[in-house]
């Protein structure tokens, strides 16, 4: 299904006439439902769109990628269509990971890049992430999108030249970097958008390396291409331990994020792996600064302190990281859904794949297994990452309510993405979600009986702001 393109011809009169669905334009991208919400006609607006705000900046050309997904190939075609009407000129790498497209911005003569992808989603769901002049293109600058629909776009015709980055991206990963003892790794690519580049890499690795699910289908047929879920790491962990590896990887849909299996099938999860990618970077950078978002355990950023580095807390979000990275000198930053971005020796873009020949390079020179690194980190009682129902505007809605009414009574928070409320025995947080229709929550406190008091606070805000919650 797909809408018919509208042009008037009018001189002088608006371009476009096309409304892109409520729901499409987020915070960080665009992503709506194949079919349904996002359709091929969208694309090629959010080209005219995109090549509008890139020829504002003087840019002439720009880089498209797009990942594995069944509607990729459809939704590509016709962006790449409103980027050559807008007057670019596109590279069009074909199928890769979004931080391979991140990484063309640098190598190639290009302005932007453009992705086309549907990330960590269902199959049925789809949509891009957008970069201009190696800086996140977010926000306000989306949610201008329909507004641009009423103006007269700017036309030209430009041209694609197909390019093939992936040698020179697997070069890259690994540059300058020489391994140390040699690892079994389980590697799992979730048939995602790594998978060809992942059976490249594994050449450039010393070790013993085992390949699960490397084959690139749009229909996910092992699990969903979250590795924020525990349910589909699954697999993983089997193999692991079956295999006796020291560790197993997992990406999700395009490559920009990573979960990690220590060699006791453990799940480190990523304020976990930030922890440890910090430790390292501070016996090189002392007082180093590093990020993490306001989900990361209250023991990451009091070990950061002790350790002589500089915990800075912040808003959830790839396009929100990057952009704190500019600004405060960070060399280092991560969330807990799995994006990393290092300064130190690269570019400071979320790259899953980089960030996994980090730790296995780390590993590699280490004395310790990561599974005795595990078992070093602090481990408070906490919730994993919570996702409530929320649609509309109520998610957003939500957390400002339940902050006034905590004002009111004199709690402490922080508010810098919904509200992180201290409690004597640990903290809650309740942010809206800006990629799903959900509220977010996470429980952390000292003790497992401090825990269940957290718990029980959360659920009774939520209550009062009528909605009914079990942890169970």
């Amino acid at each position: 299904m797909q809408n018919s393109l509208s042009i008037a011809s009018e001189a002088g009169s608006p371009l476009a006439v096309h409304a892109f669905h409520p729901t499409i334009l987020r915070e960080y991208d665009i992503r709506g439902v194949y079919g349904q919400t996002l359709l091929d006609d969208d694309a090629y607006w959010i080209g005219r769109c995109f090549g509008h705000c890139v020829g504002k900046k003087k840019g002439k050309a720009i880089a498209v990628c797009r990942d594995g997904r069944l509607s990729s190939p459809q939704l590509c075609a016709a962006l790449i269509k409103g980027l050559c009407e807008a007057g670019l000129d596109v590279y069009d790498l074909g199928v890769g990971p979004t931080p391979m497209l991140y990484f063309s911005e640098y190598v190639l003569p290009v302005d932007g890049a453009i992705m086309v992808t549907g990330s960590h989603n269902p199959p049925t769901h789809n949509g891009f992430k957008m970069s201009l002049g190696c800086k996140p293109f977010f926000g306000e600058d989306i949610q201008a999108f329909s507004q641009l629909l009423e103006d007269k776009l700017g036309e030209g015709q430009g041209q694609v030249y197909k390019s093939e980055l992936c040698s020179s991206y697997v070069d890259r990963l690994v540059q300058d970097l020489q391994f140390g003892k040699e690892l079994t790794i389980a590697w799992d690519p979730g048939h995602g958008a790594t998978a060809h580049v992942l059976k490249s890499l594994i050449y450039k690795i010393p070790g013993h390396h085992i390949l699960l699910n490397a084959e690139i289908d749009g229909t996910f047929p092992a699990h969903s291409p979250d590795p924020s879920e525990p349910k589909n790491l699954v697999q993983l962990q089997k193999t692991v331990l079956n295999e006796k590896c020291d560790l197993g990887i997992a990406f999700d849909g395009d490559g920009d994020r990573l979960a990690a299996i220590d060699g006791k099938g453990n799940i480190l999860w990523g304020d976990q792996l930030l922890l440890l990618f910090a430790t390292d970077l501070l016996k090189r950078i002392p007082n180093a600064q590093v990020i993490a978002d306001v989900k990361a355990s209250q023991g990451f950023f009091d070990t950061i302190s002790c350790l002589g580095g500089k915990a800075i807390m912040w808003k959830t979000g790839h396009s929100h990281i990057k952009s704190k990275m500019a600004e405060s000198g960070a060399m280092l930053a991560g969330e807990m859904s799995g994006h990393f971005f290092f300064k130190e020796g690269y570019y400071g873009f979320d790259d899953g794949m980089y960030a996994a020949v980090r730790l296995v390079l780390m590993l590699s020179h280490g004395t310790e297994s990561l599974a005795d690194l595990y078992q070093r980190l602090p481990h408070l009682p906490s919730t994993p990452e919570i996702r409530i129902p929320c649609e509309g505007e109520r998610k957003f809605k939500i957390p400002l309510e339940i902050k006034y009414r905590l004002q009111q009574q004199g709690y402490s928070f922080i508010d810098i993405d919904g509200i992180r409320v201290r409690l004597p025995e640990g903290w809650w947080l309740l942010r809206s979600s800006h990629t799903q229709d959900v509220l977010v929550a996470r429980c952390e406190a000292f003790t497992l009986s401090g825990l269940d008091n957290v718990k029980q606070h959360l659920k009774d805000e939520l209550a009062k702001a009528n909605i009914v919650w079990s942890f169970d």
